[in-house]
This record gives structure tokens, sequence and C-alpha cells, in this order.
């Protein structure tokens, strides 16, 4: 993850933003007098939006958990996906 002051991330704008959603790698722009703040993509945002919700029900996450305990343990099958 880039490590940016304030002045750099404001010299440096349009190249971070390309950067972070490229890379999809979040930024973190530092200030001298306040807490730093995370500059990140709108995709990377939206999804860690939706991992959140689904982990609020306890419900979810213990499926989500089973899933990918059942898939490390090579217990997990492929299906085609229908597109149309």
């Amino acid at each position: 993850m880039k490590v940016l002051t304030y002045s750099e991330a404001r010299q440096n704008l349009s190249e971070t933003m390309i950067s972070v959603v490229n890379d999809c790698s979040p930024a973190i722009i530092t200030r001298k007098n306040g807490e730093s703040c995370v500059l990140m993509s709108l995709s990377d945002y939206e999804s860690l939006q939706e991992t959140a919700y689904l982990m609020r029900s306890p419900n979810n996450a213990n499926r989500l958990m089973d899933s990918i305990a059942e898939l490390r343990a090579g217990k997990g099958k492929a299906k085609e996906l229908d597109l149309d």
C-alpha cells in the first residue's frame, strides 16, 4: 500500500488515482494535524461494503466460512455458469 503525504497526494492526484485503480491497491494519505485517510477505487470500496454487509449476519458469516473451509479441503465443485 502506497503512503503519501497530503502535499504529495495533492500534487499528483490524477496519477495517484490512476495507480490506485489500476493496481487495486489503496493509498494512505497522511496529514500533519489529523488522522490519515485512505484513497481507494470505488469498486474496491463497494466490495468491502458488500463483504461487511454479508458478514453482519452470523448465519451468512458461518455459511461463508464453512464454504471457504470446504473449498480449502478440496471439496469444491466446478459448475458451468449460464451467462445468457
